[in-house]
């Protein structure tokens, strides 16, 4: 019994050294231990643009989780927005308050990329289901009901935009590590390239007319609105058109209901990506072009604010092509009250 008593007393003596040991030495005196990094928050600002009034309007604000993303529903009276993981309602009169459109059967973390067929029948939206490790493309009807999968391979896939005719799903896919754009029928089957060349493409857009499909890409070294046919660039993207030639990088190209004008979300000159939130973005406006296309092109800003991810990624016209909504972001100082 000594004997063991002893052994145990040893054994606790060296697992008391080894912990001393392996133990973070204590900073030097006089230095205190850095704070962990906080998160930059941000207050959310759901806004509205009136064309006719040259003038924006806060429609609702949130200081607590960020709002990204509205489109304006069909009937004209609510925007749908993405808001932790889930898409909502927004009455554009009245009271504003958010009400949580539900997405079944199943579970899905949605992104920023989401609009209604342009009959308003049906749903598409991009979204992470439990286990899929990116984004993926998911089809619903308006009311969420009856949600299934549309493109669900392991790489990355985001839904941006609907053929006039609803008979079409155009979405932005990485592929051979390259972002480029693809469609897929909304009758299911299988996805189909429709750009090649490209070293990052994005936003990809149909026109009311269902004559070109428009969308951003970085191909020359900068950001810039390019368009194709619908039915894709061709051999080397041979018929892709430039369409902007600024100061600005250009992403996001919307194109009005009634297809005269194009919203175009512009980031400062030199930023890589739409990844952040900066102070001097712009949403400027231009004429829809034509079959011929003049560069540059002359370009109208309407606001300059700090915004990013998550502003304007899909579109957002009002049917009537008098409005569009846009989310403006204003980081919250850090204490600032939850």
């Amino acid at each position: 019994m000594q004997t063991r008593n002893i052994r145990n007393l040893l054994a606790l003596a060296a697992a008391l050294v080894s912990a001393a040991w392996c133990q973070a030495p204590n900073p030097p005196v006089g230095e205190q231990k850095r704070p962990p990094m906080q998160q930059q928050r941000y207050r959310s600002k759901i806004t509205v643009y009136d064309l006719a009034k040259h003038s924006a309007s806060t429609l609702y604000e949130d200081d607590q989780t960020i709002i990204e993303a509205p489109n304006w529903m069909r009937d004209g009276k609510s925007l749908m927005v993405n808001r932790g993981g889930n898409l909502y309602k927004l009455p554009v009169t009245g009271e504003a308050k958010l009400e949580q459109i539900v997405l079944s059967p199943g579970t899905y973390r949605c992104n920023n990329d989401h609009d209604f067929s342009r009959d308003g029948k049906l749903l598409a939206f991009s979204a992470n289901p439990p286990g899929a490790r990116s984004s993926q493309v998911f089809l619903a009807n308006a009311d969420g009901s009856n949600a299934h999968g549309m493109v669900t391979t392991p790489d990355p896939s985001y839904f941006h935009g609907w053929s006039p005719d609803g008979k079409w799903m155009g979405f932005v896919a990485q592929r051979n590590g390259k972002f480029e754009l693809f469609r897929v029928p909304v009758t299911g089957g299988d996805e189909q390239r429709l750009t090649s060349a490209g070293g990052y493409d994005d936003g990809i857009e149909y026109s009311p007319d269902g004559k070109w499909i428009y969308f951003n890409s970085n191909r020359g070294g900068v950001w810039r609105i390019w368009r194709i046919p619908p039915d894709g660039g061709g051999p080397g993207d041979a018929k892709a058109e430039k369409l902007t030639d600024n100061d600005l990088e250009d992403w996001f190209p919307h194109i009005s209901p009634d297809g005269k004008q194009m919203l175009v979300f512009g980031f400062p000159k030199g930023t890589e990506n739409h990844n952040g939130k900066m102070d001097g973005v712009q949403l400027r406006l231009m004429a829809t072009p034509g079959a011929k296309v003049t560069l540059p092109a002359k370009m109208e800003t309407l606001v300059t604010f700090y915004g990013g991810q998550g502003t304007i990624n899909v579109n957002s016209w009002s049917p009537d092509s008098k409005k569009f909504a846009y989310v403006v972001y204003e980081p919250i100082e850090a204490g600032a009250g939850r």
